[in-house]
């Protein structure tokens, strides 16, 4: 900096004494002039130096950095410098974000980048195909006014990407997706979808495979286990070993007819076509009967209460819900040791969610088990479901009307010490029901 000012300083120091000399030996006049034309040449310098400067500016990409004189002959030089690094640094900017549109151009799922007002900033070729998009038109559009389906932009507006949404027909009839939102930055999102329509098709065959099988399955149980049934009850037959078989018969026969009508419930259940179907249900009659077919199957063996907290009821399927909470009291009976407790209860929470949950004190389930209790036929321990006449259908069907419902399972246990199973119904499935308070 000290450099700068004394070369800034240098001409008008020589010229002022230039123009003294001139004044000792001509006059003030001569002396007046020569400072003011000397004046007038360095300013007349510095005005072209910043037009040239103004010039370069206007076009800093196509035009050089100009040349200069005198002081300025620094200053373009270090712009110059700097010009240039900065222009390396934006080729390496540049190569950097084209490997990356490169890299994400190949990647089987689609990527948008979305701004805080849900926005398109960037999306690769993937993600065009997935939601019809250009990736130059529709810079800046928001992605909502280009995919208008009504549960993607509820899904939005939600603000809860927790699970990803399952998004069929986007673009096209048999095209199904699963979107995923992840937010990052300090208010950008980026939306990733991926084509799962073949999954879908392999999860349909599937289901129709079970549900076929299982179909065609019931009428020749039904036939075994009626012959079964007719054979036990004949009075002539005196063998033991014969009565023995038929009875491991009759008894196999049933645990089959029961496995196959959960397989066909759960296949209903995961049909699509199968609409929920909605309707007024008052809980608390629905759980006084519960709580009789619990006694009836405990006969007397376990201590039943009957807490009813609320007079709401709630809309949705009655027989689906008698069916899911009828399981998870079944399963309280069944792996509750006899001279246990069980508490069947309805509650309501403060944001007016709705509860329904089975408490007991039975054997409980160890911590890594509780993740997949309703995965199909999964058993915590194989030989006692067995002896309890469980399926290991039980609690996937009612994940499946828990979903239905848009309601939530919650599994409490310790080993031991029993299990808590609660199902929380949303508030806007609540309905005002007047009736009565307990029972035991």
């Amino acid at each position: 900096m000290g450099d700068f000012w004394q070369r800034a300083f240098i001409y008008p120091f020589f010229l002022l004494l230039a123009s003294l000399f001139v004044w000792v030996a001509a006059g003030a006049l001569p002396a007046a002039l020569l400072f003011g034309a000397g004046i007038s040449l360095r300013l007349f310098s510095h005005l072209r130096n910043i037009a040239a400067f103004d010039r370069w500016l206007s076009d800093p990409d196509k035009l050089g950095v100009p040349d200069g004189s005198g002081l300025w002959e620094d200053i373009f030089f270090k712009l110059n410098k700097l010009t240039k690094e900065r222009r390396n640094e934006r080729q390496q900017y540049a190569a950097a974000l084209q490997q990356m549109e490169q890299a994400t151009s190949a990647l089987p799922e689609g990527v948008v980048i979305l701004d805080e007002a849900d926005r398109i900033e960037w999306c690769n070729l993937q993600a065009e195909q997935h939601f019809g998009l250009d990736g130059k038109r529709d810079i800046g559009q928001q992605i909502t006014y280009l995919a208008r389906q009504p549960e993607f932009v509820q899904y939005l507006a939600n603000d809860d990407f927790a699970k990803p949404l399952v998004l069929r027909g986007s673009r096209q009839e048999d095209l199904v997706l699963s979107i995923k939102l992840i937010a990052y930055g300090s208010s950008k999102r980026l939306m990733i979808s991926r084509d799962i329509t073949h999954f879908e098709r392999i999860e349909t065959m599937r289901r129709d495979f079970v549900a076929n099988v299982s179909h065609e399955l019931r009428t020749p149980l039904t036939v075994v286990n009626g012959f079964v049934e007719t054979m036990q009850d004949m009075p002539n037959l005196e063998n033991d070993m014969a009565r023995r078989a038929l009875q491991l018969m009759g008894n196999q026969t049933s645990r089959m007819k029961s496995l196959v009508d959960d397989l066909l419930t759960l296949s209903r259940l995961e049909n699509e076509q199968n609409a929920l179907s909605e309707e007024d249900i008052d809980v608390q009659k629905l759980l006084h009967i519960l709580h009789e077919e619990g006694r009836s199957l405990s006969n007397g063996q376990h201590q039943i209460r009957l807490e009813i907290e609320s007079e709401a009821g709630i809309c949705g399927s009655a027989s689906e819900l008698h069916s899911a909470f009828g399981n998870l009291v079944t399963n309280a009976v069944r792996y509750t040791p006899a001279g246990g407790d069980i508490a069947i209860r309805w509650s309501e929470q403060p944001d007016g969610c709705m509860v329904f949950s089975v408490k007991d004190s039975g054997i409980g389930i160890e911590p890594q088990h509780i993740s997949r209790l309703t995965e199909r036929f999964y058993r915590v321990d194989r030989s006692r479901s067995r002896e309890t006449g469980g399926t290991g259908l039980g609690l996937a069907i009612v994940k499946h009307i828990v979903m239905r419902h848009q309601a939530q399972l919650n599994i409490v246990s310790e080993e031991g010490k029993g299990s808590t199973f609660s199902i929380v119904f949303p508030a806007r499935r609540r309905l005002l029901k007047s009736g009565s308070a307990s029972a035991d």
